[in-house]
């Protein structure tokens, strides 16, 4: 059985910008398509000593991933990692957090069990993912496990997301099957899941992919 996302009061999220807001997450109807998304990544991160959250943001996993691993670093562009460290310190769950870009990341080759990337693929453009995953292949340790989490792009989506008030072009740039190719150019697939919209017979809504160094 899939372990539920483990929510904090909507209130006690802080250091992200308005677009990023994590209300889609406790809204009706699109609410539980949110959640459902974050927990099928979720359930196939196996556990360990470490994981990377690549966009992380408001620290919407930490809850759940604090259960399986013993150390937390994330990495964002944006948000304001003291101010989330705060938010969590207080819950007593204290990630190493940084600002820094999937590009170039500031870690050591060999350092963690998971790398978890839940929606941020889909914002790099086609001729980058090769070098996000290069990068992402360096810095986990022999035989450790990238999760992604993508939406799959059809007219639903886009849809869903005009509903939200945001026009999908300009926040996404890579398909699923762009960033699918691209992972199996640089590791060893394991599998890809599919999640199906609500009606089922609008079709598939997001793809999580599982591979390995």
């Amino acid at each position: 059985m899939i372990e539920k996302l483990r929510l904090l009061p909507y209130k006690e999220y802080k250091g992200v910008q308005k677009i990023y807001s994590v209300i889609f997450y406790y809204l009706p109807i699109f609410g539980n398509m949110y959640r459902r998304r974050v927990e099928l990544c979720l359930d196939q991160c196996r556990g360990g000593e470490t994981i990377l959250e690549v966009g992380f943001g408001s620290g919407l996993t930490f809850l759940n991933l604090n259960e399986k691993y013993k150390k937390i670093y994330g990495l964002d562009l944006t948000c304001d990692v003291n101010v989330v460290k705060q938010v969590f310190a207080t819950h007593n769950i204290h990630p190493d957090l940084q600002n820094g870009n999937v590009l170039k990341m500031p870690y050591a080759d060999n350092q963690f069990d998971t790398v978890l990337l839940i929606s941020i693929l889909e914002h790099l453009k086609p001729n980058e993912l090769e070098q996000a995953f290069s990068e992402i292949k360096r810095v986990l340790k022999p035989n450790g496990q990238i999760v992604y989490g993508v939406p799959v792009e059809r007219p639903f989506m886009v849809f869903m997301f005009r509903l939200l008030g945001y026009n999908i072009r300009e926040h996404h740039f890579s398909t699923e099957q762009d960033v699918a190719q691209a992972a199996e150019k640089i590791l060893q697939k394991k599998s890809i899941q599919v999640m199906k919209a609500t009606p089922a017979f609008l079709g598939n809504v997001y793809e999580i992919g599982h591979f390995v160094k």
